[in-house]
């Protein structure tokens, strides 16, 4: 059979999501939906909240037509062995009124602790942040870590280019699939830079169906796209960031090059250092493969250091906390 061993399937990866909550168990359903890892473990802090989940998944498998394997464990980091990605929504999620920079106070300790623990039995892993503020949480992981920054991705750019999308296609009436467009800088209402100028419908350039007043709508409602859905909902959105997550951890497990705006470590790219911002990388199997550096003009360029400047501020407050 060693003539058509190059034919085999590539063998499927190991996935961890720690957080159990409505972020986490999305991301854990949409990557099980999507059949492209052997198994995936639930871990959560909560005594057999994450075991519940994942039987209550697994119930769904013969329904949905999956193989991947779902388990939960509460707070035995055992289990985890071996995970080749791992996805950290753990800390609590923003309510109304909230900014994402005021959970740095009990998020930063949490993530710490589970990224630690995550590299005690998986010393190759591949992390994915989520936990709030999403930057500085990136941020913090590497400083605590020493991970080559390839493998420690912040993913606020994808959820907040989805958004994006979205209300481009809104104002377009349109579906969302002829719809570009991307978000860079920080995942935090005032430091979004969605680039409207660079944003296409089939590849023609949205200006030529919207008007300046419409696309600064577009871009506004963007900025507070996760604030409108806390206000509505009393809580952070969860299908969405679920489903962003699952997308960058398929672009991982599968290497399939794809391009996405993620929160990574710069060390001179754009002009900035010692800083996790959102800029467009290429994903694959390596995590990030490529930092994309494209060409801002000077308004873009001033927002972006702006979101850059915010984010620094707010890192500070890791070193007062004696974080690392």
């Amino acid at each position: 059979m060693k003539y058509f061993s190059k034919f085999e399937k590539k063998k499927k990866m190991k996935i961890t999501v720690v957080g159990a909550g409505a972020v986490g168990a999305s991301c854990a359903e949409y990557i099980a939906i999507k059949n492209f890892a052997s198994e995936v473990v639930l871990l959560d802090i909560k005594e057999n909240y994450a075991e519940g989940k994942a039987m209550d998944l697994m119930q769904t498998a013969s329904l949905n037509n999956f193989d991947t394997r779902v388990i939960g464990s509460t707070n035995d980091y055992s289990k985890t062995k071996d995970s080749n990605i791992a996805v950290i929504t753990s800390g609590i999620p923003r309510k109304p009124g909230m900014s994402r920079e005021e959970l740095i106070g009990i998020n930063a300790g949490i993530v710490k602790e589970v990224s630690q623990n995550l590299i005690k039995y998986s010393p190759e892993v591949i992390i994915i942040i989520v936990s709030n503020p999403m930057d500085t949480m990136t941020y913090l992981t590497h400083k605590i870590t020493n991970l080559p920054k390839n493998r420690i991705i912040g993913m606020g750019g994808a959820l907040d280019s989805a958004r994006f999308k979205y209300r481009l296609s809104e104002a377009l009436d349109c579906p969302s699939s002829d719809v570009s467009g991307m978000v860079i800088g920080g995942h935090s209402d005032k430091g979004m830079v969605p680039l409207t100028r660079l944003a296409t419908r089939n590849s023609i350039n949205v200006s030529k169906f919207l008007s300046n007043e419409r696309l600064d709508k577009v871009k506004n409602d963007t900025k507070v796209g996760g604030a409108t859905l806390t206000a509505m909902l009393g809580t952070s959105a969860w299908y969405a960031p679920g489903a962003a997550v699952s997308s960058l951890v398929q672009a991982i497990s599968c290497d399939q090059k794809k391009m996405f705006p993620c929160s990574v470590i710069l060390d001179g790219e754009y002009g900035f250092q010692d800083v996790a911002i959102g800029v467009p990388v290429i994903l694959g199997k390596n995590g990030i493969e490529r930092i994309i550096e494209i060409e801002l003009n000077e308004q873009e360029k001033d927002q972006l250091s702006s979101s850059v400047d915010a984010v620094k501020k707010t890192n500070k407050m890791l070193s007062e906390m004696s974080l690392f």
